[in-house]
């Protein structure tokens, strides 16, 4: 090998590949019924969605442009992002919304550039990536707490009074197993500690809450109580990018020391106005918000299992390993459904799965099908 360096990269995917583990890149095959995109509204795929974007586009003043050009900073600033952020904020009820690129970005953003040294950041054990990276590059210390547990959370908040300002990370409907976070009880145990609350509302946006406001505003908690919340376009959406939603103040902060928004380009108008076509869709035609919750009460009806979630993403546990779940996928997906396996190290040994996506878009058949097959797995697989 001409370098060194590439034996180690050799010898790490040789492993991954023994442990049945090797991540390669695929396409999803268009025969197939989608239960695995996170496209939960199907606002993706909707024609006269995206015809609507086009023709917004083609109109903007100034003519069409496709790539920002820049940083918002320098050349890629806008009318149309400005308007979009006063726009959410407003729908966000917050004073202020800041776009950026990718979830991932923003929540790098909020956890590198928020807390400072002497701070401490108090994050759920099962935060997303983005939100652990982030944790990393930030400058307090970081501890985590045990997943949703009220207690665990309650104790270490206890230990760091005096010790700067405490930040308490969560996500208000976790990606892996499409649980909630206890987002009132854990409102009310921060403004007991001073504790300054940040939310993920990746998979709740659109999904929950009036007009698809998310989890936040569907439990009455506003800013008082949720400081910032982090909201992801890439699910429910439809589309791509982020915003931070929150004070003037915070914004402006992260407008001026956040490296994910100074040195990136700026998101491009096409991408932005699919943004502001998907919230005017959600303020104005809610019947895909109904339909959505419709298809989830299905699925969980024709299971018979109670302790099934009320989110779009509803997990099957396999047991067996890596090798089990991905076995359960291929013989659904020879079934006609589009299901993938969350496999180790992604989840943690014993506990690879079937991440099952349910959206406002499949029919009652293509869900009882669904059930059906789920059902008939071997006895190797449990709910």
């Amino acid at each position: 090998m001409r370098y060194s360096v590439e034996k180690s990269w050799q010898a790490a995917l040789a492993q991954r590949l023994e442990d049945g583990n090797l991540r390669q890149l695929k396409t999803a095959p268009q025969e197939l019924v989608d239960f695995c995109s996170n496209d939960y509204l199907g606002f993706a795929r909707h024609q006269g969605f995206w015809e609507a974007v086009h023709d917004t586009w083609r109109s903007l003043e100034g003519g069409v442009r496709g790539g920002a050009t820049g940083s918002r900073l320098i050349s890629g600033n806008h009318p149309y992002l400005m308007d979009l952020e006063a726009q959410l904020a407003d729908w966000a009820g917050t004073e202020a919304a800041l776009l950026f690129n990718s979830g991932y970005q923003a929540n790098v953003a909020v956890l590198a550039t928020l807390p400072q040294r002497g701070d401490t950041l108090l994050c759920d054990a099962n935060i997303h990536a983005s939100l652990r990276d982030g944790a990393r590059l930030s400058q307090a210390k970081r501890y985590y707490f045990a997943h949703n547990d009220l207690e665990a959370l309650e104790q270490k908040l206890q230990k760091k009074q005096g010790q700067g300002q405490t930040f308490v990370v969560v996500e208000s409907v976790y990606s892996m197993d499409g649980d909630q976070a206890p987002l009132q009880a854990m409102a009310a145990c921060c403004e007991r500690y001073g504790a300054y609350l940040i939310v993920d509302e990746a998979h709740s946006i659109g999904v929950f809450g009036p007009q698809g406001r998310g989890l936040v505003a569907q439990d009455g908690l506003g800013e008082t109580a949720v400081p910032l919340r982090v909201l992801t376009f890439g699910k429910a959406f439809g589309n791509h990018g982020a915003c931070v939603v929150g004070s003037r103040l915070m914004i402006d902060y992260l407008t001026n020391f956040a490296r994910t928004f100074i040195y990136t380009t700026a998101m491009p108008l096409h991408t932005a106005i699919g943004i502001g076509q998907a919230l005017q869709w959600l303020e104005t035609q809610p019947q895909w918000q109904t339909q959505l919750h419709q298809n989830i009460d299905l699925f969980c009806q024709q299971l018979k299992n109670p302790t099934l979630g009320t989110a779009p993403i509803q997990i099957w546990r396999v047991e067996g390993g890596n090798e089990a779940a991905r076995q359960a996928a291929q013989t659904l997906q020879a079934a006609g459904m589009d299901v993938r396996p969350i496999l180790a190290p992604t989840v943690p040994l014993g506990q690879e799965c079937l991440r099952i996506c349910l959206h406002a878009t499949h029919s009652t058949v293509q869900i009882i099908q669904l059930c059906q097959a789920l059902k008939q797995l071997s006895f190797h697989t449990i709910s």
